[in-house]
């Protein structure tokens, strides 16, 4: 019966997870105050070029909007960040996703010369 208690368990929580995983991934975001919380924000493979563009262009709270989980971006109001944490938070959010933030390596290189002589 113990075996039968631990896979239920588990499928329990297996749906749990399947159901939390909105591909949001948790990232801290520090306040002007020094208080951080933990929001939900799309990783920065998922950023839309919107978003880019708002960030680009100084629009801050356009950028957040667009990454933030909408139940999060309340959040960010009160926190009222610097530009300091801003550029942390993002540093942090391309990073979930395994790529720092302009540290694209683009396209590679042939190793092959291809024009003829």
């Amino acid at each position: 019966m113990t075996t039968t208690k631990t896979t239920d368990t588990s499928a329990a929580e297996a749906q749990e997870l399947e159901a939390a995983d909105d591909g949001y991934v948790t990232v801290p975001l520090a306040g002007y105050d020094g208080v951080t919380k933990d929001v939900r924000a799309l990783p920065g493979t998922q950023w839309r070029a919107s978003a880019m563009r708002a960030l680009r262009g100084g629009n801050i709270d356009g950028f957040m909007e667009l990454v933030l989980h909408e139940d999060d971006y309340e959040i960010y109001e009160d926190l009222d960040p610097t530009q300091e944490g801003i550029g942390h938070f993002a540093e942090r959010a391309a990073e979930a996703a395994g790529e720092s933030l302009g540290k694209s390596s683009g396209p590679s290189r042939s190793s092959r010369n291809t024009r003829k002589r």
